[in-house]
C-alpha cells in the first residue's frame, strides 16, 4: 500500500541507500545474548549497553553516557538543538528474555536469520528491533539535515525483562537530566501489519503469594483426613471467595476508586477491529468469561482484574498418595485501572484473605516479589499523539485505531508521575511477533516503516511547535 507522504525528503533516500548496512548492524545487536534474568550474561548486558551507546555516538548524538544503577546500567543520550523546540525522551530496553525452550527454535535464537519476510532472533521485536529504529532515524537526519528537528534525549535500560527494579530510582535521582515534554516509547506494537494503532494507556499491577498452613506436617488421610483441616481444600475455599457469581472481584473496597468506562471510551473501544471469535480461537477458548456487562475489549482495556496465576500443594506426582497436606499456596496478580492505588489494593486483598481464612488454617501473604505500579493513561488530544496519528495516517494511507494495553509497562506511570511527561507508544511489534516465545520475529516491512516513521514524526513535532 502506498503512503501519503508526498514530498520526498533527503532522509528517505538515505534510509533506502543504507538499508542493508542497517540490517547488518541490527544483526550485530541481536547476536548479543543480553539476558537480564540470568547472572551468567552479566558481561553480555554490559556489551549490549556499550553497543547502544556507540550507535548513538555514531548517529551523531553529542552527549552519550553509560550511567550506573544498583543493577544494570542505563544508556543516556542527549541532543539539544533548539531550546524553543519540544524535547522528546526516547525509552527502550536492550535486555531480552531467555531463549528457552531452545529446541523449539527453527534457527538459533542468537544467530539472527531472515526467513520469508521476517527477521528471527531473540529480541527481534522485544525490544532490540524496535529500539534500533529511532537511533537509525536520528542517524538519517544527522547525515542529511545536520541534526534532528527537535531536542532528543535517550533513556535505554537493561532491566525491563525483570520488572525494571532500578529504573524508577534512576528517574527520581535524575529529574533535571531527564526533563522532557513527553516520552516516546520504542517498546510495544501495532494492531497489525496493515492496521496502525496508537496506545492510550496500560493497566497498573499489584500481586502476592498466599500461603495456607493447617499443621506442622502432612498427615495420613485415614488417620487425620476426617478431622484435621486439609490445606489444599482450605486454599481452594479461600480462593473461591475472591469472585462473586457475576465474576466481579469480591474484595471489599476493590472498586471504590475505579473510574467507570465513559461513553466516549466505549466509542473508541468499539472502533478497533476486534473479532471476538478470532480472539477465542487464537487460544483455543470457547467463550468470554469475565465481569458481567462488559465486552471482551472493555474488560481487557477498561476494567480491573484479579487473576489466580498458580495453585499448588499436597501430592502432585504420578499415582496415589493418601495424604492430608499441611500447606498449600496460590499466586495472585491484579491488573488495575486509573485511580486505583496498588498499595491500597494489596492491603484490601490481605484483609479479605484474613477475614475469609477457613477454620483451622493460618494464612500469610507475601508481596515481596511482585511489586506494584499505577495505571497509565494519555488522551487522544495530546499534541504528540496528534502528531503520531497524522504520521501513521500518512504512512499507512489510513487512520490508526486508538487502543489500550491490558498489560502493564510500569515505567510509563513513573515518567508521568515523576517527570510530568506522558508516554507515547511508537513501536512495531505485531500480534504474531512471538515476543518471549521461540521464533520471535520482526517484519522486514516494519523495519522499513519504523525508520521512516520516526523521521517523519520528528519533522511533524517540529512543525507542530512552530
Amino acid at each position: 500500500m502506498e503512503d501519503r507522504l508526498s514530498t520526498p525528503r533527503a532522509w528517505q533516500a538515505y534510509l533506502e541507500e543504507h538499508r542493508q548496512e542497517h540490517l547488518d548492524q541490527l544483526f550485530e545487536f541481536l547476536r548479543i545474548p543480553s539476558v537480564s534474568s540470568l547472572p551468567e550474561h552479566k558481561d553480555d548486558i554490559q556489551r549490549a549497553a556499550e553497543w547502544v551507546a556507540q550507535q548513538l555516538r555514531d548517529a551523531g548524538v553529542p552527549k552519550v553516557e553509560i550511567m550506573p544503577t544498583a543493577g544494570n546500567p542505563v544508556v543516556y543520550g542527549e541532543w539539544i538543538v533548539d531550546e524553543s523546540k519540544p524535547t522528546a525522551l526516547i525509552y527502550g530496553h536492550y535486555d531480552v528474555q531467555p531463549p528457552d525452550p531452545v529446541e523449539q527454535w527453527e534457527t538459533p535464537p542468537f544467530e539472527p536469520a531472515i526467513r520469508g519476510d521476517r527477521i528471527y532472533a531473540r529480541g527481534a521485536a522485544d525490544d532490540k528491533g524496535n529500539l534500533f529504529m529511532p537511533i537509525k532515524a536520528v542517524e538519517a537526519l544527522s547525515r542529511t539535515d545536520g541534526q534532528p528537528p527537535i531536542n532528543l534525549k535517550f533513556s535505554i535500560e537493561g532491566e525491563e525483562e525483570i520488572g525494571s527494579p532500578n529504573l524508577p530510582p534512576f528517574v527520581e535521582e535524575n529529574v533535571d537530566l531527564l526533563a522532557c515534554d513527553f516520552v516516546l516509547c520504542a517498546d510495544g506494537g501495532m494492531w497489525g501489519p496493515d492496521t496502525p494503532s496508537l496506545t492510550l494507556g496500560s493497566k497498573g499491577i499489584t500481586g502476592c503469594q498466599v500461603n495456607v498452613r493447617t499443621a506442622d506436617t502432612d498427615m495420613h488421610s485415614g488417620g487425620f483426613g476426617a478431622s484435621i483441616q486439609n490445606a489444599v481444600r482450605a486454599a481452594a475455599q479461600l480462593a473461591a471467595t475472591l469472585h462473586d457469581e457475576q465474576n466481579r472481584v469480591a474484595v471489599e473496597g476493590f472498586y471504590d476508586d475505579v473510574v467507570p468506562i465513559t461513553d466516549e471510551e466505549r466509542e473508541l473501544f468499539s472502533q478497533a477491529p476486534f473479532d471476538e471469535q478470532e480472539y477465542l480461537q487464537s487460544v483455543g477458548a470457547t467463550e468470554i468469561v469475565g465481569e458481567h456487562g462488559y465486552s471482551a475489549v472493555e474488560l481487557n482495556w477498561g476494567r480491573p482484574t484479579l487473576d489466580l496465576n498458580g495453585f499448588w500443594g499436597g501430592f502432585t506426582g504420578p499415582g496415589t498418595k493418601t495424604v492430608t497436606p499441611c500447606e498449600a499456596h496460590f499466586k495472585i496478580t491484579c491488573r488495575l485501572v486509573p485511580n486505583q492505588d496498588p498499595e491500597k489494593i494489596l492491603k484490601l486483598l490481605e484483609a479479605h484473605l484474613q477475614k475469609h481464612a477457613p477454620a483451622g488454617a493460618t494464612v500469610t501473604v507475601d508481596a515481596s516479589t511482585t511489586g506494584g505500579s499505577r495505571a497509565f493513561r494519555v488522551g487522544p488530544e495530546h499534541p504528540a499523539i496528534q502528531a503520531a496519528y497524522e504520521v501513521l495516517g500518512d504512512l499507512y494511507d489510513r487512520d490508526p485505531y486508538y487502543v489500550r494495553l491490558g498489560g502493564t509497562l510500569p515505567i510509563a506511570a513513573t515518567y508521568q508521575e515523576v517527570l510530568g511527561a506522558d508516554m507515547i507508544f511508537f513501536s512495531w511489534g505485531m500480534p504474531d511477533s512471538r515476543a518471549h516465545a521461540p521464533n520471535e520475529n520482526f517484519q522486514l516491512r516494519s523495519f522499513d516503516m519504523a525508520r521512516r516513521a520516526y523521521c517523519a514524526l520528528f519533522d511533524r513535532l517540529a512543525t507542530q511547535s512552530d
